[in-house]
């Protein structure tokens, strides 16, 4: 029977009504899957190829007919924005069904959460959050509206399957199974995949093979991409890490120059990364659009703005009755309906191929309309001192880099997330608050049965119970009869509201020299005493890691030439992306898409990588340091860097390599020469200083903490000594 027909007859007047002319490939063979087995569906097409519709039209021909109390259908998304969005799109539907449709978020209205609570049935929208939310304060609640599910659907599924998000949402799916009478099947979507079978295992991980995947490809857009280069004059480079001074010829001033010219009249999207640079560009768009009289379309976009004017400007955008560009961090990335954007910018050269794939499908979504990206990239004046590492423009390279993996269609495959222990922290608390108290072993069914928290074996889960129960830590306490407790401190974590978000957001390090603060910088990469930093232009040592408090106490390292390019940055990079940068060193094309800037940077990256000889050897003296480079990711460069401060390095870890301190390169291969043997991930970890990455680490047993590093990067640091024969293999004869 064709799916169409398939459908409830309601159904069928509204597509009709909507003026459909068909189906699309998706949604076809979407609905067929979903009416006619009960198993989890993974949904994979691209950006505005009808996925939300493919899941709910079948699911809602069910809901219609259902008997059983109860809401049919939970919608998880990651943005309360997304919410508002699907919430317009199936409200007309829903009320023709006569099917309740409620938004459940903390900006959403009370009224309709009551009602549903009253009579559950039909739809609820809803983030991670919330479900927290009601579990710890509404737990009766919680069990009457997702007690009785059909269906389970994760929307931006990619979003979920890395991060301490991800890891919390895994967990409140399994408590939702176990409190159910049946097992509500799941519904995965996404158009950012990179590896299908990693999707199913996360959204089926007991039987990934029981998940039926749905992958439509195809559908693209025509693609118009540029990538602009823009050097900042030498006074700007010397005035330390800041670039957003305005001064009228800095790069940031003549990027926006260039984007105000090309963005107005328009919707765009613009990406600026931190909330620094996202402010910076859009003031300087604001001054330009006074300057010229002209009315204001440039606006800002980030977590740290009110609910109102973000609503406002997604609104604005959806509307589409005024041109608006928004500047943006990640917080319109994802799948919110904006309406026909135009097009995409992004400033600075990609380091996640999934969130450049994502944002990308963001244009292009009217039919026949074009895709397009802008990449902005800034590199700094070189002057003849200069390290040798600033000659190679690796900011433009990774931005070729990055667009030749987009073409080749790659996505990374998400690395074992850090936030485990505090995922199992928040959790355990959320349980016995919850259920007023839990036994350690039904706690441990919960929390670690399957799931990505299942890496926790029972002596893992023991340790970290004692130690959450440590009258220092005092998280929980034990009962007389083996019943685990909330302690005095985890009675105060539960009871704050930023309780239910298990993530942080914009953790950043403050360093101190001596008493002196010199400011503050993200860490993505490990840190060990003797780690080598680079900040306000000049090098630093660490002399001592605080954890706990995020305090890096830093001295003064004597060094002839700083390498200047930007090495902070909290997002790593994948091994494919590495690799792909030198690809793009040894290649002789001059890409179309580049501008008359960024081809002559790319010519000049070029140019220093054959002078200096990188396509031979990996190793690069700079004064009395030397610089390796592996064209690894960011976790292999970690590991190295490590090791080699564990053997008595003084090491800086970066996107190129690592840069080891006061050693010649003779002298740096004969110790790669001598590792032979595979390094114990176990002992290497005793040197790793910054092991607290997540929200409630600081409560977590360091030894705990240090063997789920080992367990993450065993494979690596077996793979120590391949990783040196293939550097000194690199070298001539």
């Amino acid at each position: 029977m064709p799916s169409f027909d398939r459908l409830h007859p309601r159904i069928q007047r509204w597509i009709r009504d909507e003026g459909w002319n068909e189906l699309r490939p998706v949604q076809d063979r979407t609905i067929q899957s979903v009416l006619d087995h009960e198993r989890d569906v993974l949904v994979s097409a691209a950006t505005a190829a009808g996925k939300t519709e493919a899941a709910f039209l079948p699911l809602l021909t069910r809901a219609v007919d259902r008997v059983e109390p109860g809401v049919s259908v939970l919608y998880i998304s990651p943005l309360k924005a997304l919410i508002n969005d699907q919430h317009r799109r199936l409200d007309l539907l829903c009320e023709r069904l006569d099917l309740g449709l409620v938004k459940w978020h903390g900006d959403a209205p009370q009224g309709p959460k009551r009602q549903v609570m009253r009579s559950p049935r039909g739809v609820v929208l809803i983030t991670p959050e919330s479900i927290e939310a009601m579990f710890l304060r509404r737990s009766r609640d919680a069990e009457a509206l997702l007690g009785r599910l059909d269906a389970v659907v994760i929307d931006e599924l990619h979003a979920f399957m890395q991060g301490p998000r991800g890891l919390h949402l895994a967990s409140l799916l399994r408590r939702i199974d176990l409190m159910s009478a049946r097992r509500p099947r799941r519904i995965g979507l996404s158009a950012t995949i990179g590896d299908l079978g990693l999707a199913a295992a996360w959204l089926r991980p007991g039987d990934p093979a029981s998940v039926d995947v749905i992958s439509v490809t195809g559908g693209a857009p025509e693609l118009k991409l540029q990538i602009r280069g823009y050097v900042e004059p030498a006074e700007v480079t010397g005035r330390g890490d800041s670039l957003e001074v305005d001064g009228g010829d800095e790069a940031l001033d003549r990027i926006a120059d260039h984007a105000f010219g090309v963005l107005r009249g328009d919707n765009n999207l613009f990406f600026g990364g931190s909330r620094r640079s996202v402010e910076a560009l859009a003031d300087r768009l604001t001054r330009r659009s006074e300057a010229a009289n002209l009315p204001n379309e440039f606006f800002p976009h980030h977590g740290s703005l009110s609910k109102e004017l973000r609503e406002e400007l997604e609104t604005r955008l959806k509307a589409g009755t005024l041109p608006t560009t928004a500047i943006a961090t990640t917080t319109l990335e994802l799948g919110i309906d904006l309406g026909s954007v135009k097009s995409v910018a992004q400033l600075g050269a990609p380091r996640s191929l999934a969130s450049l794939r994502q944002r990308l499908g963001r244009s292009g979504r009217r039919k026949g309309a074009p895709a397009i990206l802008r990449l902005y990239v800034r590199e700094r004046h070189v002057g003849r001192t200069a390290d040798p590492l600033d000659h190679l423009r690796a900011e433009t390279v990774r931005a070729v880099a990055a667009v030749q993996l987009l073409l080749d269609k790659f996505v990374e495959v998400p690395r074992q997330d850090p936030s485990i222990i505090t995922v199992a922290i928040h959790q355990t608390l959320s349980i016995i608050t919850q259920q007023g108290g839990v036994r350690p072993e039904p706690l441990y069914h919960a929390l670690c049965g399957e799931g990505p928290l299942a890496v926790l074996a029972v002596p893992d889960f023991v340790d970290l119970l004692r130690w959450l129960a440590r009258p220092e830590i005092a998280l929980i306490e034990q009962a007389p009869d083996g019943a685990l407790m909330l302690g005095a401190v985890g009675e105060t974590l539960t009871a704050a509201r930023d309780f239910y978000a298990v993530f942080e957001t914009d953790q950043e390090w403050k360093l101190l020299h001596g008493t002196r603060a010199l400011g503050t910088i993200p860490i993505s990469n490990v840190l060990a005493v003797g780690s080598l930093l680079a900040f306000a232009g000049r090098r630093w040592r660490v002399t001592d890691v605080d954890d706990r408090a995020k305090v890096l106490s830093v001295a003064p390292h004597p060094a002839g030439r700083l390498p200047k390019f930007d090495r902070l940055s909290v997002e790593p990079i994948a091994d494919r992306l590495a690799a792909q940068v030198r690809e793009v060193y040894l290649q002789n094309d001059a890409p179309a898409y580049l501008d008359d800037g960024a081809a002559a940077l790319l010519a000049e990256g070029r140019k220093a990588f054959a002078a200096l000889g990188l396509g031979a050897t990996p190793f690069l003296a700079s004064g009395e340091d030397t610089h390796v480079l592996t064209w690894r990711g960011t976790a292999a460069n970690s590991v190295l860097g490590v090791s080699l401060m564990a053997a008595g390095m003084e090491c800086e870890i970066h996107d190129l390599g690592v840069t080891v301190a006061d050693i010649s390169p003779g002298d740096l291969k004969a110790l790669l020469a001598r590792t032979k043997a595979p390094v114990a991930a176990l002992e290497l970890s005793a040197f790793v200083a910054n092991l607290q990455q997540a929200k409630y680490d600081e409560y977590a047993p360091p030894d705990l903490l240090r063997r789920l590093w080992a367990r993450a990067n065993a494979e690596l640091c077996a793979d120590l000594p391949r990783m040196a024969r293939d550097l000194l293999s690199s070298e001539p004869g």
